[in-house]
């Protein structure tokens, strides 16, 4: 969207924004354990961070959120016994979680909190970016700073990056607003893929989600199971297809 066409919707965008923010419900997160092991086979260490749509918020259950449906689709699929772990918290840009992971997985209790090393990482951000107005550039610097600090602090072999959503799509924003945040979306969405096309440690998940209020939560913002069911499939496909068979087993062990 050009910023001509921003700057003469700003105030009518501003005011939707900060009535939407006040009218949309405060989903919590979704209970239940942040870690655990599924599967048998080949041991997989699998890292799951990021914003609201990584902490499961929209349903009840971390069974039906992404990372319990994420972890059992790929035990399945990579035939591996996966050890996983997930660290996220609503609200957080990409450079917030970086920080997050900072506190909670570096200065973790190993018997507590299960491996302090990774094969693979999936990193939920970008929604909270857009929204709070991150640049594209800069949301993909704090991409990098992540990947290289999952690398070189916890062993990481590949990092996996969920696409963002189409946030055109969701029914809980009004319109213009809702236009406008999907613009900012995309194209935060392209730089991401444009980067990630540079590095053989990194990747984009390719997935085609269409959103309705029948998918959605209440708030008609964040995922609802059938939704998070749909990402973990695509993701689980992405992993086991391209990933894990690179993966040097050795790291695994």
């Amino acid at each position: 969207m050009s910023l001509t066409a921003k700057l003469l919707l700003s105030p009518l965008l501003v005011a939707q924004a900060l009535h939407t923010r006040r009218k949309l419900p405060r989903l919590p997160e979704a209970e239940g354990e942040r870690r655990g092991m599924v599967g048998e086979g080949v041991p997989l260490r699998l890292l799951i961070a990021g914003d609201s749509s990584a902490a499961g918020v929209g349903v009840v259950s971390q069974r039906d959120a992404l990372a319990g449906q994420l972890s059992a689709r790929l035990a399945e699929a990579c035939v591996a016994r996966v050890h996983w772990r997930l660290v996220a918290q609503s609200g957080l840009t990409t450079a917030q979680t970086l920080h997050l992971l900072q506190r909670e997985v570096s200065g973790h209790d190993t018997q507590r909190d299960g491996p302090r090393h990774f094969d693979i990482a999936v990193v939920v951000t970008g929604v909270n970016d857009v929204v709070d107005q991150v640049p594209s550039h800069r949301a993909v610097g704090a991409r990098e700073a992540l990947a290289n600090w999952l690398r070189n602090a916890h062993g990481v072999h590949h990092v996996v990056f969920a696409p963002l959503p189409p946030v055109h799509e969701f029914p809980g924003l009004p319109q213009p607003l809702r236009w406008v945040a999907g613009s900012d979306a995309r194209r935060h969405d392209a730089a991401m893929a444009r980067w990630a096309a540079t590095r053989g440690d990194v990747s984009r998940v390719e997935m085609e989600v269409q959103l309705n209020r029948g998918v959605m939560a209440s708030d008609g913002f964040h995922p609802g199971e059938p939704v998070y069911r749909q990402c973990a499939g695509a993701i689980a496909h992405h992993i086991a297809t391209r990933v894990w068979p690179h993966v040097p087993k050795e790291t695994a062990s």
